[in-house]
């Protein structure tokens, strides 16, 4: 599955892989994250975490996230690939110059930094007065 990851700035999208993933992952859940960004926003950065609570992802997982960048290619300024996965680091390494906009690549260890470059320049999302992000 995916989990949204909370508290980045507006404009940034981040996920995180979790379990086991598949291509209804990514159809019913990422897809529309990034086209309800992209509805609110020229450009959007996305935060793409394949890390420690990875157990699988299925190979048409693999080319549905392969994908997203190229399906939105003009939205798309920057991608921080997190992951200490070689596989993931390799296709990455290997595919990176066909997705649009920035694409850097991290390891798990550094997630915070990962963070700090897909945010940098943008403003931090603002809690409400209950302390909730806004929507």
């Amino acid at each position: 599955m995916i989990e949204l990851i909370e508290g980045l700035p507006d404009g940034v999208v981040g996920f995180e892989a979790v379990g086991k993933v598949t291509v209804s992952d990514y159809d019913e859940f990422v897809a529309p994250l990034i086209e309800r960004a992209g509805a609110s926003h020229d450009k959007i950065r996305l935060l793409h975490v394949l890390g420690d609570r990875l157990t699988g992802h299925t190979a048409s997982a693999v080319f549905e996230d392969a994908k997203l960048g190229l399906s939105n290619v003009r939205s798309i300024e920057r991608i921080a690939v997190v992951t200490d996965i070689g596989r993931f680091r390799a296709l990455v390494k290997a595919g990176g110059w066909t997705l649009p906009g920035e694409l850097k690549l991290f390891e798990n260890a550094e997630r915070a930094e990962a963070e700090a470059w897909v945010s940098e320049g943008l403003q931090p999302t603002l809690p409400t007065k209950d302390g909730e992000a806004p929507t």
